[in-house]
């Protein structure tokens, strides 16, 4: 039985992966969670200097999910390798560095930064602000992600995959263009932006008043778009968004993914992970699947 999976010539011993920003760097779930039994662990969003994130409270309790408004607050580059990168080197599982900034030349310093470490790929958080242009995320406009993807891919060293936003039209136009642009893989779905008002105290849940949205309500939209752009691109998908179990990973490997990733799911139970590569095993030996592949966007 073959749970392997391959992006961009990367091969991982199963499909499953963690969310950026609800895993730490691997660290802070360790004493739950064997590092070891997973495909990849995606890391906490790093820029090229600290980030202090955006003022609390930056985390609201909804239906089927929660909001977040955290803003990629993060210790910068110089201590995620020193901390970070030194702890994963530990472990036997594939290290993908999730990468945000302001501008571009902000991603370019990180890249760069991280193109002699033991990294195996990039993941770019393109769910990010454009400072220059307006702070309209670059994942928003498909020609600001088509020239980030392109500069980023001409300095990267490690294969990139582009995190791409749900706030879009169509998910198909800037899968296509992240494509185009060069980029190995995508992942998908980022949040999804929503807002709650406290009707007692009259005033935003959240102190930034809007925040990305996770949990396993949105798990429907994030399968459909994951469907969407696999039939509009040729690389592998990433799919994540609201998956709480085994069955909603294979689901998602049916619509199309490669590999999936558990988010929010990783709070409400830190044995998620975990629980969902025993039960892909469980479910490729019960229904006779001897390759995870066999299934990938099978409907």
């Amino acid at each position: 039985m073959n749970t392997k999976v391959k992006i961009a010539g990367v091969e991982f011993k199963n499909p499953v992966m963690t969310a950026s920003g609800t895993f730490g760097s691997g660290m802070e779930y360790s004493e739950f969670v064997d590092l070891n039994k997973l495909g990849a662990v995606v890391t906490k969003g790093v820029a090229n200097v600290p980030w202090p994130g955006n003022p609390t409270p930056r985390v609201a309790e909804v239906y089927g999910g929660m909001l977040n408004a955290i803003g990629l607050q993060n210790p910068g580059i110089d201590v995620f390798i020193d901390r970070d990168l030194s702890f994963l080197s530990k472990y036997d599982t594939k290290v993908i560095v999730n990468v945000c900034g302001k501008s571009v030349e902000d991603y370019l310093e990180v890249v760069e930064r991280l193109g002699d470490q033991k990294v195996d790929m990039l993941e770019i958080n393109v769910s990010c602000p454009n400072v220059k242009e307006g702070a309209i995320a670059f994942g928003q406009n498909k020609d600001a992600l088509y020239d980030i993807t392109k500069r980023i891919k001409e300095k990267a060293k490690q294969p990139i995959i582009m995190k791409l936003s749900p706030n879009v039209t169509s998910i198909a136009e800037m899968a296509k263009a992240a494509e185009a642009a060069g980029a190995d893989a995508i992942s998908l779905i980022n949040t999804i932006t929503g807002m709650k008002i406290d009707i007692y105290k009259r005033q935003f849940a959240l102190a930034n008043k809007t925040g990305g949205m996770s949990g396993p309500a949105i798990k429907p939209v994030a399968v459909r778009m994951v469907y969407e752009a696999a039939h509009a691109v040729n690389i592998p998908i990433i799919g994540m968004g609201g998956i709480a179990n085994a069955e909603d990973a294979i689901e998602f490997i049916m619509a199309g993914a490669t590999a999936i990733a558990v988010g929010a799911m990783n709070f409400h139970d830190p044995y998620t992970t975990e629980k969902v590569v025993d039960g892909i095993e469980e479910y490729m030996k019960k229904c006779n699947v001897q390759d995870i592949n066999e299934i990938r966007g099978i409907v």
